[in-house]
């Protein structure tokens, strides 16, 4: 039996929230590409990748881990 696909994509609500930052602030950072957040663009519809969102996160880690 064939798994049905789950692309993983989420809104910018989900992002804003996943980020703790407005729909308007990933808007700005989408025209003005002043992070490196990927996202897919279908039509009017902006969707982000999951795994591109934790990347990003990962990304800005500052300071050492201690776990």
């Amino acid at each position: 039996m064939t798994t049905p696909f789950k692309p993983n994509l989420m809104t910018p609500e989900q992002v804003g929230e996943y980020l703790g930052v407005s729909i308007e602030t990933l808007n700005v950072w989408r025209c003005t590409k002043r992070y490196n957040l990927p996202y897919v663009k279908a039509g009017r519809l902006v969707r982000y990748r999951l795994q591109d969102v934790e990347a990003f996160v990962s990304s800005r880690m500052q300071g050492e881990s201690n776990a």
